[in-house]
This record gives C-alpha cells, structure tokens and sequence, in this order.
C-alpha cells in the first residue's frame, strides 16, 4: 500500500481549510422564492409606474454586503449575484449605495418603462466600494438573469 507523504498530507488539509473559510467569507442576503424571482425577471411594469432593478452580478466583492437606499429609504442589503426590483411612480428617483463611498446615481423614470442599475463593486482603500450606472435593457436585463432576487420591493 502506497502512503502519502506527510508533506503533501499537510498542504492538502491546509487547502481544505482555506477553500472552507472562502466559503464561510461569502456575505448572504435572505432571497425571495425561487417562484418570485422568475416571476420579477419577466413582470411588465404595473399601471402607472415603472420598474427599477438595481443588480449586482459580479462575484468580486462576494464576502461584502452593500447598503441601497431608494429616495432616501434603506431597501436592504446586496450581496454578490442579488437584485431588488422597485415598482414606483415615475418621475426623478435616486438610488444609493453606501459601502466604503456613497455612489448616488438619479433617473427620470416613465411610467411603462424598465430600468436597470448596475451596482459595480470597486476597490476601495479600506473596504470594498462601490459605483452606479444605468445600463441598456438588453445588458441589464442579462445581468439581472444572473442574479437572485433579495426581496420584490413596493414604494
């Protein structure tokens, strides 16, 4: 019976152990149903307002959790591959992230309409930042399809 060196016994535990704390280190958000969140990915807006996702499809950042406010109200947390869907009124909103700096970014939302806002996760000196920027429907809409949604939120 062939034996493994002690060496290789050790790298190898210490690669188990590293691959676990990665693991353990990946912030979570609480998610809708699964059920939910197809539904959100194909919902038309309802009479009278428009739809916002705000996503975050990147698994850079995944061990931080980044705030989001929406005019001024705290929707919850983002964690890496996770979007809100807002329903809201049209006219001028803003949405906010809060992480090592504030990115604010406002639109001018039509009642009918989608709109999709890509919360980017950037380097920070401290922590993790952020930065907000509207995309195309046809972006959005792939990145928000990589995503699961935290919550369907009504204002």
């Amino acid at each position: 019976m062939r034996t493994i060196p002690v060496r290789a016994r050790w790298r190898s535990a210490w690669l188990l152990v590293a691959a676990l704390l990665l693991l353990a280190g990946c912030a979570s958000v609480a998610l809708a149903p699964p059920a939910e969140d197809v539904k959100a990915k194909s919902m038309e807006a309802p009479a009278g307002k428009a739809l916002i996702y705000i996503y975050r499809n990147e698994t850079m950042g995944a061990a931080v959790k980044m705030n989001v406010m929406f005019n001024g109200k705290l929707l919850g947390q983002t964690a890496s591959e996770t979007y809100f869907l807002v329903a809201t009124p049209p006219g001028k909103v803003t949405v906010t992230s809060l992480a090592e700096n504030t990115s604010e970014l406002s639109l001018d939302v039509s009642a009918g309409k989608k709109y999709y806002v890509w919360q980017e996760v950037k380097m920070g000196t401290w922590s993790a930042g952020s930065a907000l920027s509207e995309k195309s429907a046809t972006e959005g809409m792939k990145g928000v399809n990589e995503c699961k949604l935290i919550q369907y939120v009504e204002m």
